[in-house]
């Protein structure tokens, strides 16, 4: 670690989306300064509306916090923002410490967590398994991987960002916990969308039926989570049907590599897929009800 203060009030964030947003508001709350960059326009002044202040690229991002977190859609832009033009590496002043809360392919993590080492800087993969409305509640899990010390000296932020948060091992670690959690969450709200589905066909009361389900040995956190969106047809994203395909597409990219066989996870992936066709990509994973419904012996109904 360099020996620079790197635990001060100042930190840089780097994605104001959903997630993004999430962790800025709770980062302001708690008393932290937050510089921030997005590409867009209404982003960086949606950072500027809460309390936070917006810069015009990650270049001063960087110039100006020693610690960064990065909240973007995948590894390829994650590169982009280190490494390109204008990067957290194209000035004079870099970062000392990056918490790349992105949901990538860990085998990159672990690449980029090498070359910055050779430079000084410490990297975290530390994705949160969660919404946006759970992380904005502080509810959702972080998922860390990397150097231990780099771990420990940011301790301060993670406890901002979540009540709860574990340290699996070096580079990659979080990512790849991240990639076999999210398998197993998408296809928790994939049982329950069927469920309720099937509940409906047999002319069951849905919002009573999901009360007495939520008592049942069959409980999951996703009827809690997505279950009024469901019920009620609420789509507006928490987390977007898109970004879990993105998800699920590394994730059987990884099975594939590893001879494993994923047929809940690649039925899932179709469905997803089916939603984006009919463009219905930005919608709330919750969404997934629609295809279901639009199932019928022998395929979709068009």
């Amino acid at each position: 670690m360099a020996t620079q203060d790197v635990t001060d009030r100042r930190v840089g964030l780097i994605g104001i989306g959903l997630v993004g947003t999430a962790l800025a508001e709770n980062l302001l709350a708690a008393g932290y300064e937050v510089i921030g960059f997005a590409p867009s326009p209404a982003s960086r002044e949606k950072l500027a509306r809460l309390g936070g202040r917006a810069v015009e690229s990650p270049v001063h991002v960087a110039a100006e916090a020693a610690r960064i977190i990065l909240s973007l859609p995948d590894a390829a832009v994650v590169e982009q923002v280190i490494l390109g033009p204008g990067g957290l590496l194209g000035g004079s002043t870099h970062p000392l410490v990056i918490l790349d809360t992105t949901t990538g392919e860990p085998e990159k993590s672990e690449t980029l967590a090498r070359l910055l080492a050779a430079q000084g800087i410490q990297i975290l993969d530390a994705p949160i398994s969660g919404s946006s409305q759970q992380i904005r509640q502080r509810q959702g899990v972080v998922l860390v991987g990397g150097d231990r010390a780099t771990y420990e000296v940011c301790l301060d932020l993670l406890r901002t960002l979540a009540e709860r948060f574990y340290y699996l091992g070096g580079p990659g670690a979080g990512s790849r916990a991240k990639l076999a959690s999210n398998l197993i969450l998408g296809l928790n709200r994939l049982v329950l969308a069927e469920g309720l589905v099937f509940a409906e066909r047999l002319g069951l009361d849905l919002a009573a039926f999901l009360a007495m389900l939520k008592m049942t040995p069959a409980y999951s956190c996703a009827m809690d989570v997505k279950g009024q969106k469901m019920l009620h047809g609420d789509f507006a994203p928490h987390s977007k049907v898109s970004q879990h395909h993105k998800d699920l597409r590394i994730i059987l990219e990884y099975a594939d590599r590893a001879g494993q066989e994923l047929p809940l996870a690649a039925l899932h992936a179709r469905l997803l897929e089916e939603l984006m066709a009919v463009g219905e990509g930005d919608l709330d994973t919750s969404a997934v009800i629609l295809a279901l419904r639009r199932l019928r012996r022998g395929g979709l109904v068009e």
